[in-house]
């Protein structure tokens, strides 16, 4: 059964750092591309950064670009996403998940399997 769960959300002053943590077992991790999602309250879920199954290749969110930052370790199982300067519209639930096909797209509905997310605040 492939399990997928995040960690590290909290609550962050404008400006400050959080690194989330998303470790999957019940997989073949390495072969899986691996993207980040949010979803603000009221709003529809949207698309952070994703990497490819190797970790050559990674997408982001115009949003987020310059300040977020994802990365893999297919030893750990483990996929990251560093978001530093944080704004409080990046308040939201992070979910990470998981796409077989390997390439990261940034639709979430290429996406195979999904974590139960993890809550960032950020406060003004």
């Amino acid at each position: 059964q492939v399990q997928l769960v995040e960690s590290g959300g909290g609550l962050v002053q404008a400006g400050g750092s959080l690194k989330l943590s998303c470790a999957a077992s019940g997989m073949r991790f390495s072969s899986y591309a691996m993207g980040w999602f949010r979803q603000a309250p009221g709003k529809e879920r949207e698309f952070v950064s994703s990497t490819d199954w190797s970790g050559s290749s990674t997408y982001y969110a115009d949003f987020v670009k310059g300040r977020f930052t994802i990365s893999r370790d297919d030893a750990k199982n483990t996929v990251y996403l560093q978001m530093n300067s944080l704004k409080p519209e990046d308040t939201a639930v992070y979910y990470c998940a998981a796409e077989g096909a390997g390439h990261g797209s940034t639709d979430g509905h290429e996406y195979d399997y999904w974590g139960q997310g993890t809550r960032v605040t950020v406060s003004s």
